[in-house]
């Protein structure tokens, strides 16, 4: 047949994919070879264990990786950089391992604790204010990079928060570790007092729970290494600033991390809609207390409520199904105020 003589006779025309093919000659016997074995995740640049590693040796060497007191758990001698546990905010001319404060209070604060600042950015036509005057300020006697930003950019940069006008780029949060809270407690000279969050995974709450720790005195707030809220740009910016001054420490597991701190002498107590003590007559108030403060929906996980030395509720009208974690705790922490007569 005039068909199956073509397919055995005819040959392949240049660039056809049809066809039998021929083999390289030995031209391709280079790329069958091995490269040898897979560099690690830190020694590749494009990986992010090894953009990680760049950014610190790149900290070690310009001298801005300094270690926590124990007064502030903080880098850089009072705040920890804020970065989210999930990724990072601030546009696309961010990198991956730095986040962007913004607003003229949150920025005050972190210049005033300290932190490593990367660049700062400042509004055109800025209307100055004694804030932005001492931002300026200590961007000059400290040599940080300023950059003027039009306010599209800077709407750009900071996810179109309300910035003021004002923002800076910083490293990553640095998280302490559980038992710096208690060091904090003990360079302060009073019992331990300590929020630990238990299914918080907004940022804004605990930003608002941080808040509220800095303006009751906490040593410091907990928070699960997983599936939880971090301190993020959001959470700066709730706090106004109170992530300066008060230290976050990440657990790896919640509940035995409660437990070594009731090893350590403190009393845990829950905060849950459904406790049997009324904030009123909250308990462990004078003692080393770390308070729980469970989501807004399903409130104290059956772990960590276990665990707990008393459950306190916070009463509440019928209309109302719960209250947020800043609300709670800052209810909870001025009723610990009061009773300790700060």
């Amino acid at each position: 047949m005039p068909g199956n003589s073509q397919r055995r006779g005819a040959t392949r025309k240049p660039g056809s994919k049809k066809g039998a093919s021929i083999g390289s000659g030995g031209k391709g016997r280079q790329s069958l070879e091995g490269r040898g074995p897979t560099p690690k995740a830190e020694d590749r640049p494009y990986h992010p264990a090894g953009k990680k590693k760049i950014a610190a040796e790149r900290r070690a060497a310009t001298g801005t990786d300094r270690g926590p007191s124990a007064g502030a758990r903080v880098a850089g001698g009072g705040a920890r950089a804020s970065r989210s546990a999930g990724g990072t905010k601030g546009g696309r001319g961010v990198s991956a391992t730095h986040e962007i404060v913004n607003g003229r209070n949150s920025v005050v604060e972190a210049l005033r604790a300290g932190i490593p600042v990367s660049t700062v950015y400042i509004a055109a036509r800025l209307e100055a204010d004694d804030r932005t005057r001492e931002i300026l300020r200590a961007v000059t006697e400290r040599g940080y990079p300023l950059l003027e930003v039009t306010k599209p950019e800077l709407d750009r940069l900071t996810d179109g928060s309300v910035h003021q006008g004002v923002a800076i780029q910083v490293p990553p949060y640095a998280y302490g570790e559980p038992d710096d809270l208690l060091d904090v407690a003990e360079a302060s000279g009073r019992p331990p007092l300590i929020v630990a969050l238990d299914g918080i995974t907004d940022p804004r709450n605990l930003g608002a729970v941080l808040r509220s720790a800095g303006a009751f005195g906490v040593h410091g707030v907990l928070v699960p290494e997983r599936r939880a809220a971090g301190v993020t740009a959001s959470a700066w910016k709730v706090s106004a600033g109170a992530a300066a001054r008060v230290p976050v420490a990440r657990a790896t597991n919640l509940v035995r991390t409660l437990e070594q701190y009731r090893s350590a002498g403190c009393f845990v107590v829950g905060l849950d809609g459904g406790g049997d003590t009324p904030i009123g007559d909250l308990p462990y108030a004078n003692d080393p207390l770390v308070i729980v403060v469970g989501s807004e929906g399903k409130g104290l996980s059956r772990l960590v409520r276990e665990h707990c030395d008393a459950i306190a509720s916070i009463p509440i009208g019928s209309a109302v199904e719960s209250l947020n974690a800043g609300v709670a705790a800052g209810i909870a922490l001025y009723e610990v105020a009061r009773q300790r007569g700060a």
